[in-house]
């Protein structure tokens, strides 16, 4: 709800918050975006068995902060409370409206909601709702709370790969903020190396990407140093933003590895 002056809207005013009017609000944003052909693709692409309208990210995002405006200065109760009601439902809007709520709200997130995250990591199995939920939610809590790395350090060596996933993903706020955790990496990454499963390959790399962006001899070196046990799509990922001349290195030790 806004305020209206004579020129137009002057600022926001708040009402009394409620989970499920919040939830409806959003709801009732989403149904006019629907289009039941692209609502079949992305189902079809995510391979998920989710309910599809077929709303763009924009859209989710955009009818999540149409709401959000109502109420500027959500406690993190309220804002845990309407994320739980838009995950309750199963349909793929609606889910990842309730990530981009915890988005919205992460800094004012806890170690102590790590739980939920890892619940909602083990319910959704696929990237489109794991990696939001690594990057910007429980990475963001463990860079405004060191503590909550215990959690995540569990994770890593979890049985679920989406959760060790969720553990290597976790590890680019710090990146992006230009303060890399990169013993953690070490000791997250050199174990997975082997693995089979092509999200950890991916996540991998894409770890090793980031921290190439402000420290490329670190990511070369450490590329050098498992070229071994690296896998294909991890080493594209790792190389890809190195200065040419170190990834041309690296790329013809790797050719010389596969060949050997």
């Amino acid at each position: 709800m806004t305020k209206r002056g004579p020129s137009g809207p002057i600022s926001p005013v708040s009402e009394p918050f409620d989970p499920q009017t919040a939830t409806a609000r959003v709801v009732e944003a989403l149904l006019p975006l629907a289009d039941p052909r692209r609502a079949a693709q992305e189902r079809h692409y995510l391979k998920s068995d989710l309910d599809f309208l077929g709303v763009s990210v924009p859209g989710i995002r955009q009818a999540v902060t149409e709401t959000a405006r109502i109420h500027p200065d959500l406690p993190r109760a309220s804002a845990l409370a309407w994320a739980r009601e838009l995950w309750a439902e199963p349909v793929h809007e609606r889910r990842t409206a309730a990530i981009d709520v915890l988005r919205r709200y992460a800094r004012h997130l806890e170690p102590a909601d790590l739980p939920q995250v890892e619940a909602w990591v083990r319910e959704a199995r696929g990237w489109a709702y794991v990696d939001p939920l690594a990057a910007d939610v429980a990475g963001l809590i463990a860079w405004c709370h060191p503590d909550a790395w215990p959690v995540i350090d569990a994770w890593a060596t979890d049985q679920d790969f989406w959760v060790r996933r969720t553990a290597l993903l976790a590890l680019l706020p710090g990146i992006r903020h230009g303060q890399p955790d990169l013993a953690r990496f070490g000791r997250y990454a050199t174990p997975m190396l082997p693995e089979k499963e092509f999200f950890i390959r991916k996540a991998i790399g894409w770890v090793l990407r980031e921290i190439s962006k402000k420290d490329p001899a670190y990511v070369a070196a450490w590329t050098r140093g498992h070229l071994d046990q690296m896998s294909g799509v991890t080493f594209r990922e790792a190389v890809r933003r190195l200065p040419d001349a170190d990834a041309a290195g690296l790329r013809a030790a790797y050719r010389n590895k596969a060949g050997a």
